[in-house]
């Protein structure tokens, strides 16, 4: 069975440049780094050299030209940069309120962005890093700790919400049929939900748990980013280990047969805030398209 990966609004939607003939149109289409849309405090890190990605691997964002001249990737990702990518800083974050059913959720019509991901794969870590606020969300040594739908207002004018980790085995069996109950029905319902974050640790092979997560989001037509977390952890290869970007591309391949089209991936890590800006753009291209329709 295919699952279709369509958000709740046209994600995919690709316009091709006149220069863009069918020719040019192949699986070794180049295109380059972002230049920054942040200011110059907070630049986003682009590569020397172009990066190279097939265009069936590149996620286009909606109302978005692929012009071989002109097209920007965002670093470390399969993310085109669009012209919605504006109002991007985070200049104000503060906690709204932790609720346990999605009809308590704050009413006021912001979007929304949520964060979920497997206990310690370092979510509040990566929240804290966006924010640049190191308290933020509470971080534990102890997985499971986030027990709540938390939503955080940012800039007064969207939100960030951390949900419940999964696959948390020491917590009782009732407390996780719980937050698996009202973290989908918020996904179900939610009708300011502009997109799931779904993280995995990149340091480790590919976990089943999500795979499945993943899957689960696709075949409920749930709109996903894959935020791979951790990508500053390198495993030692004579202990078997993998490099980050192999782990990555084997979760890709993994999942692949379960989308028709490839979703939108990051690579991240919150010790050097790698990803942090390339996030941020990424929320405010769908953010500003999503307000716009």
């Amino acid at each position: 069975m295919v699952l279709l990966h369509l958000p709740r609004f046209p994600l995919y939607l690709v316009t091709l440049s006149p220069s863009l003939t069918p020719r040019a149109y192949s699986k070794t289409t180049l295109l380059r780094p972002p230049k920054s849309t942040l200011t110059a405090s907070e630049p986003v890190g682009v590569n020397p050299s172009p990066t190279e990605l097939s265009l069936e691997k590149l996620f286009v964002p909606p109302e978005t030209t692929v012009s071989l001249e002109s097209s920007r990737v965002l670093n470390g990702s399969n993310i085109l940069l669009s012209n919605y990518a504006n109002d991007a800083l985070v200049l104000q974050a503060e906690f709204v309120k932790s609720s346990v059913k999605t009809e308590d959720c704050p009413s006021d019509g912001l979007a929304e962005f949520a964060l979920v991901g497997r206990s310690n794969v370092g979510k509040s870590s990566l929240l804290n890093s966006l924010v640049r606020r190191k308290k933020l969300a509470l971080t534990s040594k102890k997985p499971g700790k986030t027990q709540c739908i938390n939503h955080f207002r940012i800039n007064n004018s969207w939100y960030l919400v951390d949900l419940p980790g999964y696959g948390y085995a020491s917590a009782p069996h009732e407390l996780r049929m719980d937050w698996e109950k009202f973290t989908k029905d918020y996904f179900l319902n939610r009708s300011t939900l502009v997109s799931v974050f779904l993280l995995i640790d990149a340091s480790i092979p590919a976990k089943q748990i999500d795979l499945d997560y993943a899957s689960w989001l696709g075949q409920n037509q749930i709109p996903m980013t894959l935020i791979f977390t951790k990508c500053d952890k390198r495993k030692k290869k004579k202990n078997g280990g993998k490099r980050p970007e192999e782990n990555v591309n084997d979760f890709q391949d993994l999942i692949r047969g379960f989308f028709q089209s490839v979703p939108p991936w990051i690579m991240t890590s919150s010790v050097t805030n790698q990803g942090r800006d390339e996030i941020l753009l990424h929320m405010a291209q769908l953010r500003n398209y999503w307000l716009k329709h």
